[in-house]
């Protein structure tokens, strides 16, 4: 089976600075809190949540990037708690699409207005 990873960055804040490591910053408490939504839901155990230092989208944090190889990249951003159920709902869809493209029209909830770039599966 093909991989399905979901980065988290942890590092993404308002607050704190970039060189700080803070576990209070947002990208950690929302790491913290996929990871708990994905523990009460067996549905998501099919990807893998994967905690990364730095997205480098400083200035829209807090983000996450969906890969798989041989599908389409995508890479929210601006998230909040209130889109970890969205995510996850994504998750499933991505998964399950042979290519990872996702209609934006069927991208659950409000999770279309925080996606900043699709990128196409290599050749």
């Amino acid at each position: 089976m093909t991989p399905h990873t979901l980065f988290v960055c942890k590092s993404c804040s308002a607050i704190f600075g970039h060189d700080e490591e803070d576990e209070r910053a947002e990208g950690n408490q929302l790491l913290i809190k996929i990871l708990e939504a994905q523990k009460n839901n067996s549905v998501y155990n099919n990807i893998n949540i994967q905690p990364e230092e730095c997205l480098w989208t400083c200035d829209r944090s807090c983000v996450v990037t969906f890969v798989c190889p041989q599908k389409y990249t995508y890479h929210f951003v601006k998230l909040t708690e209130e889109n970890i159920n969205e995510l996850l709902q994504f998750s499933q869809m991505y998964h399950d699409s042979k290519d990872g493209y996702v209609l934006p029209p069927k991208m659950p909830g409000k999770l279309r207005s925080h996606l900043l770039v699709r990128i196409p599966p290599t050749p």
